[in-house]
C-alpha cells in the first residue's frame, strides 16, 4: 500500500526542483521515454532512508557540478506509482528491480545503471563523484 501523498510530495520535488520530469503512469513512461534518442537519467526514487540521505541529494550535486549531463531527466517512484515504476524498469534490461536506483540510456539503451547496493552506506559526494564519470562516460 502507497504511503500518503503529503508524506511523499517532500521526496518527489526533492528531484522536481532540480529539473526532473516525473512519470506517474505507463502512458506517461511509453511517452516520454519509447523511442526517446537522447541521453536519459532515469531515477527510481524511493521513501527510504538512503534515497533520502544519499541518492537524491548525490543527483542533485552531480547535476550541479557537471557541465556534461544527460539531456533528458525522468523519475517514477517505487512503491507509489506501482504500474509507472513497473513500466519503467522495462527499460532497465538485465538488472534486478532495485530502488533507489539510476540508470542512464543511450539511444534507447542501458548503458549505466547504479542499483541500491552501490548507493547504501556511501556518501552523496562518492555517489555524485560516480554519477559524473557516468555522465562523462554515456553523454557526451
Amino acid at each position: 500500500m502507497p504511503y500518503p501523498e503529503m508524506m511523499v510530495a517532500p521526496m518527489r520535488e526533492d528531484l522536481v526542483r532540480v529539473g526532473f520530469q516525473e512519470l506517474k503512469t505507463p502512458d506517461q513512461v511509453d511517452a516520454f521515454l519509447d523511442g526517446e534518442r537522447r541521453s536519459v537519467m532515469l531515477v527510481v526514487n524511493s521513501i527510504c532512508g538512503c534515497a533520502a540521505g544519499s541518492m537524491r541529494p548525490a543527483v542533485g550535486m552531480a547535476l550541479q557540478d557537471s557541465d556534461i549531463r544527460p539531456e533528458v531527466l525522468t523519475t517514477v517512484f517505487a512503491g507509489q506509482d506501482l504500474d509507472a515504476t513497473a513500466r519503467a524498469r522495462e527499460f532497465i534490461t538485465g538488472y534486478p528491480p532495485s530502488s533507489p536506483s539510476v540508470a542512464i540510456l543511450k539511444d534507447g539503451d542501458l548503458v549505466y545503471m547504479m542499483e541500491r547496493h552501490q548507493i547504501e552506506g556511501r556518501s552523496p559526494y562518492e555517489i555524485a563523484d560516480d554519477l559524473k564519470a557516468a555522465f562523462k562516460a554515456h553523454c557526451t
